[in-house]
């Protein structure tokens, strides 16, 4: 029993250290002079390391329009998301009104449906609204997300009735029912649904890309694919790029971590 263990204990440190490896490398070529990152053998610390990629990237390339862009568009994206998303998925499961079930059970549907079929007519209609090339453009798509309201919806059904009709009756109105009640209750589900919005806000590349047409609109996403195009063989100037992209998400999952898990397990078990 003790050498099972054992070995199950030695094959997930080989499958960790194949996961981390290539981080680490990308972290320590991002410190590498310009060709270091590609002799061989491959090295995990530097020989002399320097900012000077970094320096790079916001000097000449002004790369910080670009990531100010991101934080913009991640942020908002993130708390538009969370404030529709809690309060349709809240109404959708403790609200009585025509038609729930059916038009929940019809956005269901959708989860069916490719994103990526959707983003063509959404294209139309925000060119018909005028909303090509602009930041609000690229925000509605992740305002409100048939996932983000299954999710808060599957959370709020474990909500005890009494507690919100004992509310009621006492005088609250539906908006104080829902704030000083539904949203403390709900806070780690709503935790779960703002770091899956942020992550795919600002890892996105695909819809940015087809509604910002401004290169000082463009998201840092979008910068670093340009980048790879100019400067193809600079290895160590694209993985310092790249570490802007991947610190910031890396940040956010590791600050919200625990209430993450929380609301993952928790929707489990009460949904």
């Amino acid at each position: 029993m003790r050498s099972r263990a054992i070995l199950l204990y030695a094959l997930l440190l080989g499958v960790a250290a194949l996961t981390l490896v290539p981080l680490l490398w990308m972290v320590a070529a991002s410190f590498m002079s310009p060709g270091e990152a590609t002799t061989l053998p491959l090295r995990l610390v530097p020989r002399h390391p320097t900012f000077e990629n970094y320096l790079h990237l916001f000097t000449r390339l002004d790369l910080a329009r670009n990531f100010a862009n991101s934080v913009l568009i991640t942020v908002l994206a993130t708390c538009g998301s969370v404030v529709v998303n809690t309060m349709a998925g809240y109404a959708f499961g403790k609200l009585i009104f025509p038609g729930r079930d059916r038009l929940f059970r019809a956005l269901t549907l959708a989860l069916l449906v490719p994103a990526q079929v959707g983003m063509l007519p959404l294209f139309l209609l925000l060119r018909e609204l005028g909303l090509v090339n602009t930041y609000m453009g690229a925000l509605i798509p992740y305002m409100a997300s048939v996932f983000g309201i299954f999710l808060i919806r599957q959370y709020a059904l474990s909500l005890p009735g009494d507690l919100l009709d004992a509310a009621r009756v006492d005088g609250a109105s539906e908006f104080r029912v829902f704030w000083w009640i539904v949203v403390p209750t709900i806070k780690p589900i709503m935790v779960t649904l703002a770091t899956f919005t942020f992550l795919s806000a600002w890892n996105d590349f695909m819809w940015p890309l087809i509604i910002l047409t401004d290169s000082d609109k463009h998201t840092l996403p979008l910068a670093l694919a340009n980048l790879s195009g100019e400067h193809v063989l600079d290895t160590e100037l694209m993985m310092a790029g790249s570490m802007l992209t991947v610190l910031p998400a890396l940040l956010v999952f590791l600050a919200f971590q625990r209430s993450y898990m929380r609301g993952i397990t928790a929707g489990s078990v009460k949904g």
